[in-house]
């Protein structure tokens, strides 16, 4: 039998992005500070954007303790990952099938979509330098404060109602792509072939419209809207506009603000998900979320961004699904038969699920077992989490715990409320 622990500290690590919110503002900073993350202190005038758990070699956690890599420790004991969960992903190299995020954002991130498997493994091989592993990357988002997001192509009606009161968008757009589409945008099959087609040409037109054109437009559309010209009465919905001026503000004449005219706006309240498959497009607006994503950070990005934008992928790798937002909502449901303490966030894939445990002042929590491995991080309050022959392992803010494959555990809240994000994997 192993002596190895099987529950254990980790030390994430972090990403300073443009994106991220300011200082102490940012729970990603909060909760690096919180848990005396080794080498680090706040700069309150630097922007701390993500917080990565796991193991994807661009940015590894470690052992909090002995500072040994992470996925070098689970490669030398093999059973913290579970021989099940080992076989079916392939991961004798001790990485985990998933990487678990905070994200903190003050500003827009990149209208992007994330590839399939196939997609990432020839993008990688021909470019390895920008799309650095050969794994897809779908992900979830959890929102732990009010959250706004971009996220799938709205429905049809929806996209031709903007084209119509919104002249400076329908004018990115050559007039027989616009009546094609118009003509197929009450269509009984939204997503048929010569709908989809419709969709990729109205959505090309834009991304690829002349630069000339689309600054000259858009300075238009934002200066008719700072004047209270919005035409609410014919279908220009008020939180659109407040969008486009809002991403005009933070990405001034940036091709990527037209985009809030084709995906869905949605927003998320504190314990709301939503999934993003591949070949979704989607930008992440506000606020913070617990994110869980398939353990790749291959991004393919076209607007609202500094960094490369690779339009003829994004443009070429889409699904052309349309959909109300709701599609993309995870519903949640119980994780113990017993409680309803332990939330679960099950998305419709096999590398990752997410638990929410909310407990009240000294109130305990029983988690069976799993297949595989689990990373949590404590996002409020300080208690103990308990396993084995009664060892336990005291946790407060920000720290983040590893527990291995076919551990049970108990998470007790101390003299205050105890809130644990739980990111696991197991073989259905």
């Amino acid at each position: 039998m192993s002596s190895v622990t099987p529950v254990f500290k980790i030390a994430p690590t972090i990403q300073q992005y443009d994106w991220g919110k300011p200082g102490s503002t940012a729970k990603v900073a909060q909760f690096a500070s919180a848990s005396k993350l080794p080498g680090f202190a706040i700069d309150e005038s630097s922007p701390y954007a993500e917080l990565w758990m796991g193991t994807h070699p661009k940015s590894p956690s470690h052992v909090f303790s002995s500072g040994e890599v992470l996925s070098d420790h689970l490669a030398s004991h093999p059973e913290l990952m579970g021989k099940h969960i080992a076989e079916k992903f392939q991961t004798s190299n001790g990485n985990l099938p998933f990487l678990f995020k905070v994200l903190s954002i003050e500003k827009a991130l990149s209208i992007q979509s994330h590839p399939d498997k196939p997609t990432a493994e020839k993008l990688h091989a021909q470019q390895p330098d920008i799309y650095k592993d050969p794994n897809h990357k779908p992900e979830m988002t959890l929102a732990i404060t009010s959250f706004r997001a971009m996220c799938g192509f709205r429905p049809l009606p929806a996209i031709a109602t903007a084209l119509r009161c919104t002249p400076e968008l329908a004018a990115l757009i050559p007039r027989s792509i616009l009546e094609s589409f118009l003509s197929l945008s009450n269509s009984i099959n939204p997503t048929g072939p010569a709908e989809k087609a419709a969709l990729k040409n109205i959505f090309a037109a834009v991304m690829t419209a002349e630069a000339s054109l689309f600054k000259s437009q858009l300075q238009a559309l934002v200066k008719r809207y700072q004047s209270g010209g919005a035409n609410t009465a014919d279908g220009e919905e008020q939180d659109l506009v407040e969008l486009v001026l809002t991403l005009d503000s933070q990405f001034p004449g940036d091709i990527g603000v037209f985009c809030s005219f084709l995906l869905n706006y949605v927003s998320l309240e504190p314990g709301e998900a939503i999934f993003l498959g591949a070949g979704e497009p989607h930008a992440y607006v506000s606020g913070e979320c617990m994110e869980c994503m398939a353990n790749s950070d291959n991004v393919i990005r076209a607007g609202l961004t500094p960094k490369l934008r690779d339009i003829p992928n994004l443009v070429s790798t889409l699904t052309y699904n349309t959909s109300p937002p709701s599609k993309h909502v995870v519903e949640p449901s119980s994780f113990s038969r017993t409680s309803d303490v332990s939330t679960l966030y099950d998305p419709p894939i096999p590398e990752f699920s997410v638990v929410q445990v909310k407990l009240s002042l000294g109130q305990i929590e029983a988690h069976r077992s799993v297949d595989g491995p689990s990373i949590a991080i404590v996002a409020d309050g300080a208690g103990t989490v308990h396993w084995g022959s009664g060892e336990a392992l005291p946790i407060g803010l920000g720290d983040v715990f590893f527990i291995g494959a076919r551990t049970e555990v108990k998470l007790r809240a101390g003299e205050e409320d105890l809130v644990v994000y739980r990111a696991f994997v197991e073989v259905e």
